[in-house]
């Protein structure tokens, strides 16, 4: 047995209900998606956002069922929309979510870019805020508008002033439209915004003019100390549109579906969204999100448990083995961002942002010489540099691992 698949008496308990602990390294390595398949088999990867889970059983149930009855013809039906509403009512006390308010979108960045569709036009301007998620740079841009970066302030948290002056930027002359892409909770850094900070943000978007597109896809993923907003439910966010999904909280990036959801003004908006889009979601996709929001919540709870203990653990690690490392505990997601500029090591990747296959400064050193992978700064855009996103969503095992073939490899060079 790998020495990184023991973690002593305790263990057999805990593999009981934590998802992180139930499955070996040797089964892990069998897989054939994108995080254990882009690297030598040499590598612990933490990088791409998948979790190292089964399948949550009311999920697994659902598609078997699916399967067995041969039901794998086209989606229809709001039961996905419906068990989306029902979870935000029990989470998040918000009851604002209206059915008949949504849509359904092939994932969550597809209905960004359709969501964005309806608000601006080619040639407009899209604010993020930076470091932010890379494909906000890439599906942007590749569909004809320009980016315009709103770095994010202390803490990592939203700047109001930068985000204004960027609201400014994107709206020139006032004659072209503009959109706010807000990543809620923010990937990389783990923060949930507070309903006043979303309220400023509304404020904010009303005053310049500025239409909001939340991507909320890691909401279900908040951790103990912090609760989430649903941008839509703040005063002035009534024009605004979201989209999720359960795909990163359930693991189901690979069964394609999520929903699009808009405030009571900009219903006619989403009302406009093709036809032909709903046609992008898998039925298999479906009916996993389906049953995830539904039925997989006690799985969720005992998901939510082990990502808090990795949490603390990965603070612990850091502190023994990174000195100099910056380590802030992410509020949600299970993706953590590690400062290290004090490493002194150039981000010198001739690509930027967006392009999340490129590595550079710290991510190729540890790859280079710890073989751990882990997402580049840099291409997370202005802010990024120096930094790098570490995936936490692991066992204890394969992450006190990583973290000490890291600090090896910093001690070493």
């Amino acid at each position: 047995m790998d020495r990184m698949d023991s973690e002593g008496p305790g263990a057999a308990d805990a593999a009981r209900n934590d998802p992180l602990v139930q499955l070996s390294l040797d089964q892990l390595r069998r897989r054939t998606s994108m995080k254990w398949r882009a690297f030598p088999g040499d590598v612990l990867p933490l990088w791409v956002a998948e979790m190292d889970v089964p399948l949550a059983p009311a999920v697994a149930a659902a598609l078997h069922e699916a399967v067995s009855l041969g039901d794998t013809g086209y989606p229809y039906g709001r039961a996905y929309a419906e068990a989306l509403a029902a979870f935000a009512r029990e989470r998040w006390h918000w009851d604002g979510l209206r059915v008949e308010h949504t849509a359904i979108v092939p994932d969550v960045m597809m209905g960004v870019v359709e969501l964005l569709r309806l608000v601006t036009e080619p040639g407009d301007a899209v604010v993020v805020c930076s470091p932010v998620y890379p494909p906000f740079y890439a599906f942007v841009s590749h569909d004809g508008r320009e980016v315009v970066e709103a770095p994010l302030g202390p803490g990592l948290r939203i700047d109001p002033d930068a985000l204004e002056e960027a609201f400014v930027r994107a709206r020139g002359d006032g004659r072209r439209g503009a959109a706010f892409l807000m990543s809620n909770p923010h990937n990389p850094t783990g923060v949930v915004h507070t309903r006043a900070e979303l309220a400023a943000v509304a404020e904010l978007a009303r005053r310049h003019r500025v239409r909001v597109v939340s991507d909320e896809i890691h909401a279900p993923l908040v951790l103990a100390g912090a609760s989430f907003t649903p941008f839509l439910s703040v005063p002035g966010a009534e024009n605004g549109l979201a989209v999720t999904s359960a795909s990163k909280a359930w693991n189901l990036a690979g069964l394609k579906a999520a929903v699009a959801f808009a405030g009571p003004e900009a219903a006619a908006d989403l009302r406009r969204l093709p036809e032909e889009v709903s046609h992008g979601p898998s039925h298999l996709g479906v009916i996993a999100h389906t049953a995830a929001l539904r039925s997989g919540r006690e799985w969720l709870d005992d998901l939510l448990t082990g990502l808090d203990a990795n949490r603390r653990l990965l603070g612990q690690l850091v502190e023994q083995h990174l000195p100099g490392v910056g380590y802030r505990p992410p509020e949600a997601t299970y993706l953590a961002w590690l400062d290290c500029t004090a490493l002194g090591l150039h981000d010198d990747a001739a690509d930027g942002p967006g392009v999340v296959s490129e590595l550079a400064g710290p991510a190729r050193m540890f790859l280079d010489r710890a073989r751990v992978a882990l997402s580049s700064g840099h291409v997370f855009g202005t802010g990024g540099a120096g930094c790098v996103r570490l995936n936490f969503a692991t066992s204890p095992a394969v992450l006190r691992e990583a973290v000490e073939r890291m600090g090896r490899a910093i001690a070493d060079r």
